[in-house]
C-alpha cells in the first residue's frame, strides 16, 4: 500500500505550506504577519490561506516540534 502525500490536492508547493505552517506554529506571529512575511519572499497568500493551512496541518507540525525537542 502506497502513503499519500497530505499535500497532493493544493496547488501551493508543500515546502511554502510547511514554511507558513512553521512560522505560525513556532512563533509569536500573527496570520496576517505570516502571509506578510510570505509576501516579502514573493508569494501571494491571504491570511485566511494560511489559516486553512494551519488548520489542515498544524497538528502534524505541531508533533514533529514535540518529537524534536
Amino acid at each position: 500500500m502506497t502513503k499519500h502525500s497530505p499535500f497532493r490536492y493544493f496547488k501551493t508547493s508543500p515546502e511554502i505550506i510547511c514554511l507558513a505552517v512553521m512560522l505560525y506554529v513556532r512563533f509569536p506571529l500573527s496570520l496576517r504577519n505570516v502571509g506578510d512575511l510570505l509576501y516579502e519572499r514573493g508569494v501571494d497568500v491571504s491570511h485566511e490561506t494560511v489559516r486553512f493551512w494551519w488548520k489542515h496541518f498544524g497538528l502534524m507540525f505541531a508533533a514533529e516540534i514535540s518529537k524534536k525537542r
